[in-house]
């Protein structure tokens, strides 16, 4: 059942990011910074944890996991650290998936060879 639910959630957050492309004039960059942004004030709020929770991977690893990863990590830091905390906790929290991101794009980059858009 948990591969079912992660499967719908990070389901319907495709097709709602593809009905966003597709119905609005909204360029993919700010689609993107609108889901970050939408788990950051759904975690804020407290909502995304339920949503996490049923939806596993499907939840925590599209851009809306991201927004809740960034929050959670700044949310912990202002608890250990005090306000320097909601400067440096979601670098912190986020520092092995940015990391990642980083050196596979790198990667990639080396390997393929761009091309114009046309």
């Amino acid at each position: 059942m948990e591969y079912l639910n992660a499967f719908l959630c990070g389901g319907i957050l495709c097709v709602i990011g593809q009905l966003l492309i597709d119905k609005t004039p909204l360029t993919p960059a700010k689609i993107l910074v609108t889901y970050v942004t939408a788990g950051v004030i759904l975690s804020g709020a407290g909502l995304y944890r339920y949503l996490a929770d049923w939806g596993g991977a499907g939840a925590t690893v599209p851009l809306t996991g991201f927004g809740h990863l960034l929050a959670k990590g700044v949310r912990k830091a202002v608890e250990q650290d005090g306000l320097i905390g909601a400067l440096t906790g979601g670098s912190t929290a986020a520092a092995g998936g940015i990391t990642a991101a980083i050196f596979f794009g790198f990667l990639v980059a080396l390997v393929c060879k761009p091309k114009p858009k046309t």
